[in-house]
């Protein structure tokens, strides 16, 4: 029996490849005609085959939270998601001067400080922000450029229009399985990518080596990939990547800072090290300069890197602009330093430290979504029409007691994407997170990770709760 949409239902949610009376959205139409001459079986098993190559590429992230075995496949859905080339430039557009806005108000804010002082940013936000490091005031890094490497949430709502959802600048993951679902639709629909006429992301090795390279001062640098360990959820793309640009990948224990510079032990030897691309946590990454109690990072390395004697990427210091009660202010940040209002908009935040938005959020609680400062991964959320009344009143409680490290905004229907569900189309809830690239001048991969949200119903597309991943396919 040949697989088929017709009884696909949009439950008067926005979906991306139906219109509300079923009619195929441009970009789609390879994609339906192709599924629609494959049998049921034929789906199942190529979803069944999908699962096994990730488990025999290792392709794994790990779950702290559990007390079982902790490691586990990022369940990938076959039915890749499709941007209209259109729709891209817009956003590509929107990404650069967000990235190009952030880049300058965090140099300022270690520096000048223009836009505390001038108001437009409240400096006690900022001083109170568990990301703000005092050791990096005054701090210039290498070619001015503080956030090399950025994955920006994005989402549609009931319109269909994208929405920024949160920043991410510190270590930002996912990038490897944004490659992997891009191999695995090359061999699930060769044909069909021809036809359609998809931007290619394989090149995202190679422009992530050019990036690092460029920041360094001399021809033909070393360049390290550093990791917190084999135990880090994001171990496998951590290996993964250093792989693909055929770089060292390097624990704690591998560099020593010696001689005023950052050097790797070798079986030659000690070798300095120019560029690192950091996947370990700001204050993880001098216990002399930050969080004493560090055993993952490298100690003096902060001093070897303020002599401009080792480049680091993203830049201690940036995940000030992580923080998702800065993220209110972005498009604030962007009118000021660019003098151009934000291209991509924001979601409606309510600031909790803000009086008006204070009182709001304490008595809608039960209708917003409510997020902790600094968390990532699903965690210190509350999604309130799921939640419970004890969940609202704890919660409430919450924000009484630190009013400053907490946000709201609307509960959105996320627009959906047809998945794979035993053996027929369901819609499930979808995010992106496109992948920002900061080096000579700013790019932005054509595609990224479509995060699913696979439990039905559910609004959180995070892998550490249940989530799953899409192949993007961006038009020419």
């Amino acid at each position: 029996m040949n697989f088929s949409f017709s009884d696909y239902n949009t439950e008067n949610f926005f979906d991306e490849m139906f219109t509300p009376t079923g009619e195929i959205r441009p970009g789609y139409e390879h994609l339906k005609n192709k599924f629609e001459n494959l049998t049921n079986d034929d789906l199942t098993n190529r979803q069944l085959a999908t699962e096994r190559a990730l488990l025999s590429m290792g392709i794994t992230f790990n779950v702290y939270s559990e007390g079982e075995g902790t490691e586990r496949i990022m369940p990938i859905d076959i039915i890749p998601r499709v941007l209209a080339n259109s729709e891209w430039e817009w956003l590509e557009k929107g990404l650069k001067q967000r990235i190009k806005a952030l880049n300058m108000f965090i140099d300022d804010v270690y520096n000048d400080q223009n836009i505390l002082n001038d108001g437009v940013v409240p400096r006690d936000l900022i001083e109170s922000s568990k990301c703000f490091l005092k050791p990096c005031l005054g701090l210039k890094p290498p070619k001015g450029i503080w956030c090399h490497i950025t994955g920006t949430d994005l989402i549609k709502g009931d319109d269909g229009t994208f929405m920024v959802l949160e920043d991410n600048l510190r270590c930002p993951s996912g990038v490897s399985y944004m490659l992997e679902n891009r191999e695995l639709s090359k061999q699930i629909f060769p044909d069909v990518l021809a036809r359609t006429g998809v931007r290619p992301v394989s090149d995202y090795p190679t422009r992530l080596l050019q990036m690092l390279q460029h920041l360094a001062d001399r021809p033909n640098p070393t360049i390290a990939v550093l990791t917190p360990g084999i135990y880090n959820s994001a171990y496998f793309e951590h290996s993964y990547l250093a792989q693909q640009m055929g770089v060292e990948l390097v624990d704690a224990r591998d560099l020593v800072v010696s001689d005023g510079y950052v050097k790797m032990r070798t079986t030659t030897g000690l070798q300095i090290v120019d560029v690192i691309y950091r996947r370990i946590d700001d204050t993880f990454l001098d216990a002399e300069a930050f969080n004493p109690d560090s055993l993952i990072g490298i100690p003096g390395i902060f001093e070897v890197y303020k002599k401009g004697r080792v480049a680091l990427a993203n830049a201690p210091g940036t995940g000030v602009a992580d923080d998702k009660v800065v993220y209110a202010y972005v498009p604030r940040i962007i009118k000021y330093y660019l003098g151009e209002e934000a291209i991509i908009p924001n979601v409606k935040t309510y600031i909790c430290r803000e009086e008006d938005d204070f009182n709001y959020v304490l008595e809608n609680i039960e209708q917003l979504v409510v997020k902790e400062a600094n968390e990532a991964g699903g965690y210190g959320m509350l999604i309130g029409p799921k939640a419970t009344k004890e969940e609202h009143e704890l919660f409430r409680q919450k924000i009484r007691d630190n009013p400053r490290n907490y946000v709201a905004q609307p509960t959105i229907s996320l627009s959906r994407v047809p998945c794979m569900v035993d053996g027929h189309a369901e819609g499930r809830h979808v995010d992106l997170r496109p992948y920002i690239l900061y080096g000579d001048e700013i790019s932005v991969i054509p595609g990224g990770l479509t995060r699913v949200a696979l439990r039905k119903g559910s609004l959180v597309v995070n892998s550490s709760q249940g989530g799953g991943g899409k192949d993007t396919w961006v038009l020419y």
